[in-house]
């Protein structure tokens, strides 16, 4: 039985209390990151910055990132920030290290706090059955997800090709109180560890990954996102349980269309009923009520009636 499909609304991710995308123009975004303000570029800002001349700078922040003509960039502080802070997501208790890098971002994408929402509900109303449930989270970076996961009562196998992400991830967990939490992660290419877990026999209940368009795994192996993604949701399929929860894809590329994750999820799942949904995800902007399109989403949830393996 093929699974029906929906395609949704943009989902806007507003329960933030630490958090604020205070304006945006002009290819640049002024956020407030709990008690520091930055400003970072961002591609879809390409409608016109108001409120100040034209050419002119924000006011009143404490860290703005300025791009380089030749890639990449650097930090210019107002004053002494600390090497890095903690930001609350009050909702499910969560907690984050937040850190300025050199390539512009902090460790965290608040977007994707829809969809910990999300699954943490479907992870909750199956543990309440009394079933365990375990999540294989690829692509893992910092593992906001994973901490999400884990907190809301799943094993969690983290994966990400960096170490430092992977070092990221546990701190997070650490900071969220989940230091002894089922969370097992793992420096390595996500294409072979998905091989391996293949042939230990390992089976998840639930698979979330963020892929990029392009990336290089631990031992240098080359991630192009339109040759690598299908290969790689093949053989995810192998390590699903008899009776999976959801199959969550994120992407932050412009050349995907919920519409392509559909399709993929679609051809995936074809045979295990359930639904399909996909959409955008976007932030809130407060000083003028527009959004900020923050990537795209495809969610495979089973029937909530499944039974349990």
């Amino acid at each position: 039985m093929s699974p029906s499909v929906h395609h949704a609304p943009l989902l806007l991710a507003d329960r933030w209390k630490d958090y604020e995308l205070l304006d945006a123009g002009a290819g640049m975004k002024k956020e407030r990151w709990g008690a520091y303000t930055l400003v970072r570029p961002d591609p879809q800002v390409i409608w016109p910055q108001h409120g100040q001349p034209q050419g002119a700078r924000w006011d009143k922040w404490d860290g703005f990132y300025h791009r380089s003509d030749q890639g990449g960039g650097r930090w210019e502080f107002r004053r002494e920030l600390p090497a890095d802070w903690r930001l609350n997501y009050a909702s499910l208790g969560l907690t984050f290290k937040i850190h300025p890098t050199s390539f512009k971002h902090t460790g965290l994408f608040p977007e994707q706090a829809v969809n910990w929402e999300w699954f943490s509900a479907k992870i909750k109303r199956a543990r309440a059955t009394g079933r365990p449930i375990s999540v294989l989270n690829l692509f893992g970076y910092t593992g906001a997800a994973s901490v999400a996961a884990a907190a809301a009562g799943a094993s969690v196998c983290h994966v990400d090709a960096a170490e430092g992400m992977v070092k990221w991830c546990r701190e997070n967990a650490a900071l969220s109180g989940l230091a002894d939490a089922p969370i097992r992660t793992i420096v390595d290419d996500c294409l072979k560890f998905v091989r391996r877990e293949q042939k230990r026999g390992r089976k998840y209940d639930a698979i979330i990954m963020d892929p990029p368009t392009y990336g290089r795994g631990a031992g240098g192996e080359m991630w192009k996102l339109e040759d690598s993604l299908w290969e790689l949701l093949s053989e995810c399929r192998a390590l699903l349980t008899d009776a999976p929860i959801f199959f969550l894809i994120n992407a932050y590329t412009a050349r995907l269309s919920p519409t392509v994750v559909l399709n993929l999820l679609s051809e995936l799942m074809h045979d295990r009923g359930g639904s399909l949904i996909g959409g955008e995800v976007g932030l809130p902007i407060q000083r003028d009520g527009k959004v900020l399109p923050c990537g795209i989403y495809g969610r495979w949830e089973s029937d909530e009636k499944q039974p349990a393996p």
